[in-house]
């Protein structure tokens, strides 16, 4: 009887052992299926990221650069793209010192016309400031004024901010130049000495081109344009073809007015639309308008 109950309890064990491994074995199958599963579904969307709505044709992935390579262009971008920025770049660097140059180095003089910003004190401030003759302009507080005849507009803000700083704490003192009323013009472009000069007299664009060293052979004689602000603010072109008057097939008879900007496109500028779309060039005219 013994036998029989010892026999009896060992197989009912065997019996639970058995069906605990069976549990073990089907849930391993199953986790083994569903991470097929995961694996089949990554690898599909790979694919379909990899593949464009054309069937047989696919798009490389977009190349992404890391943050010390932000000055180098991705190589998806077109050669054109590259080749017209570069080109674009290279002219800005033709013009803008010429400009910036100008304007922090402007001598102020009678009939300019200026502007004094304190910031945070409008009682301190005032716009539109026509230099006299004297040269001596009068500002709130500073009862015998200020001289700015000769003087950049940098060193005339410096002057004020010494002045008020008896009154205000730490002033922040701008001036800006809204009108020059002298007798300025600029030449850029393939001439041999390009940059912004000062109008001694009447003078004709053949003039101004002699006067910044001549046109180099990489110029076009034949498509000089005169870039003239107008009174509605609008830069008007005047083309001037320089090459048929060397040749005396046309007079010279286009004269600059202050502010004008004479081109001569070629190899450092291409093409006047491009010119025209600089910061630069639209503030040195407005100045001489007031516009």
């Amino acid at each position: 009887m013994k036998i029989a109950n010892r026999l009896t309890t060992q197989a009912i064990a065997l019996a639970f052992l058995i069906s605990i491994t069976g549990v073990a074995v089907a849930q391993e199958a199953s986790s083994n299926k569903s991470r097929e599963r995961f694996a089949t579904k990554k690898v599909d969307q790979e694919k379909s990221d990899s593949t464009t709505q054309s069937p047989g044709r696919t798009t490389p992935p977009r190349e992404r650069l890391e943050p010390d390579e932000t000055g180098r262009t991705p190589s998806d971008v077109p050669a054109e793209t590259q080749a017209n920025r570069q080109e674009q770049l290279s002219e800005e660097a033709a013009i803008v010192p010429f400009y910036n140059n100008f304007f922090s180095t402007y001598r102020l003089g009678p009939e300019d016309v200026i502007s004094v910003s304190v910031f945070g004190q409008d009682r301190y401030s005032r716009s539109g400031i026509t230099i006299p003759p004297s040269g001596r302009i009068s500002l709130a507080l500073i009862a015998d004024g200020i001289f700015v005849n000769g003087k950049t507009v940098e060193e005339v803000a410096e002057l004020i901010r010494q002045r008020y700083d008896e009154y205000i704490i730490d002033p922040q003192v701008t001036v800006s130049l809204d009108k020059a009323s002298s007798y300025r013009y600029s030449v850029i472009g393939d001439v041999a000495q390009p940059g912004i000069r000062l109008m001694s007299h009447r003078m004709t664009v053949t003039e101004a081109l002699a006067e910044a060293g001549g046109v180099l052979q990489t110029g076009d004689r034949s498509k000089v344009v005169v870039l003239r602000r107008q009174t509605n603010g609008i830069l008007a072109r005047i083309p001037v073809n320089v090459s048929a008057i060397y040749k005396g097939k046309a007079p010279d008879t286009t004269f600059l007015v202050p502010g004008d900007q004479v081109i001569v496109p070629g190899n450092k500028l291409k093409t006047i639309d491009k010119i025209m779309s600089y910061f630069s060039i639209l503030s040195f005219a407005r100045i001489f308008t007031g516009f």
